[in-house]
């Protein structure tokens, strides 16, 4: 029997691929299927120094697996959430971005569907 994390709505939670870390808010969590339904607010990639920080509180929501996801501590959020929410907020998603998401969500779907021998 799997465990279930305990998320609850608004919760900032974290899925780390690679040198890149997707920070998103809880919406809800599908006990039954074992899902998590995320809103993405900032992809962090750390190739470079300093990281990068990329807004994508204007990205579509996710329905990911539950147990890929770790609770994100306070104290790694809200120094990077500080940084983003100083910035004049721009409309829309920028293609880097969005490209950026992309490219994350399959590198981890690809690892995703390798680790449970799919293919």
């Amino acid at each position: 029997m799997e465990i279930t994390p305990n998320f609850q709505p608004g919760q900032i939670v974290s899925l780390e691929h690679g040198d890149s870390r997707l920070y998103a808010e809880v919406i809800q969590v599908v006990v039954s299927r074992q899902l998590c339904w995320v809103r993405p607010l900032l992809l962090v990639v750390n190739s470079s120094e300093p990281p990068l920080i990329h807004d994508l509180r204007e990205a579509s929501d996710l329905l990911w697996p539950v147990n890929l996801f770790q609770p994100a501590l306070d104290t790694e959020v809200i120094s990077i959430l500080s940084q983003v929410l100083a910035k004049e907020p721009t409309p829309g998603i920028d293609s880097t971005s969005k490209q950026l998401l992309n490219q994350f969500i399959n590198q981890v779907w690809q690892a995703y569907k390798e680790g449970l021998g799919t293919s």
